[in-house]
């Protein structure tokens, strides 16, 4: 097994407390038929790995994550202005027969504030399952709010088939409203 690790340091450290240090005594001999390639400072150490006894052989993993570069990591909630484009997005939403989540919200709003690029991670999260939109009460008709219910920010909603179904108010820490919303997102997608 061969593996470059960018913080070599922490996993030549991890590998010597597990394995004894009677293991990486000679680290660098030359018949070995697996070896771990470890980065210290710009300079690379070949670990030989193979000079265990088979009895005492045990396998050692080595995992990189990288991320899912084909999928964003957010996606930009989308304005609503006023009655007539929330009709037109209801009916868009009702032709492809997809919810959409509205986020009602306030400039002056600490919370919203807060909430706003957390509920974007996870628009990217149901990106091609659901729509994220927007309602800044403030800079909208009263009728739009009062078609939307809403009496407290940040009042998050899920919308389907031309009416609100589900709704959650987040009042309460960004992370727990999040989880909230997640389960109300899952119960409709």
């Amino acid at each position: 097994m061969t593996a470059l690790a960018a913080k070599s340091s922490i996993l030549y450290q991890e590998l010597h407390r597990r394995e004894g240090k009677q293991q990486f005594q000679q680290p660098w001999s030359s018949g070995s038929s697996s070896c771990l390639l470890l980065q210290k400072n710009s300079a690379f150490f070949w670990v030989d790995t193979a000079s265990r006894s088979k009895s005492a052989r045990r396998d050692v993993r080595v995992e990189a994550l990288w991320p899912d570069l084909s999928r964003p990591t957010s996606v930009e909630l989308e304005p609503i202005n006023d009655s007539d484009h929330l009709d037109q997005i209801l009916l868009r939403a009702q032709e492809l027969s997809q919810p959409i989540l509205i986020d009602w919200m306030a400039s002056w709003c600490r919370k919203c504030i807060y909430l706003k690029p957390k509920l974007e991670k996870l628009a990217a999260e149901f990106d091609t399952k659901l729509k994220f939109y927007y309602v800044d009460v403030n800079k909208v008709s009263k009728d739009l709010v009062k078609r939307g219910n809403i009496s407290k920010m940040p009042t998050i909603q899920i919308w389907k088939d031309g009416e609100m179904k589900s709704e959650v108010i987040g009042g309460h820490k960004a992370w727990l409203v999040i989880e909230e919303v997640r389960e109300m997102i899952k119960k409709f997608v």
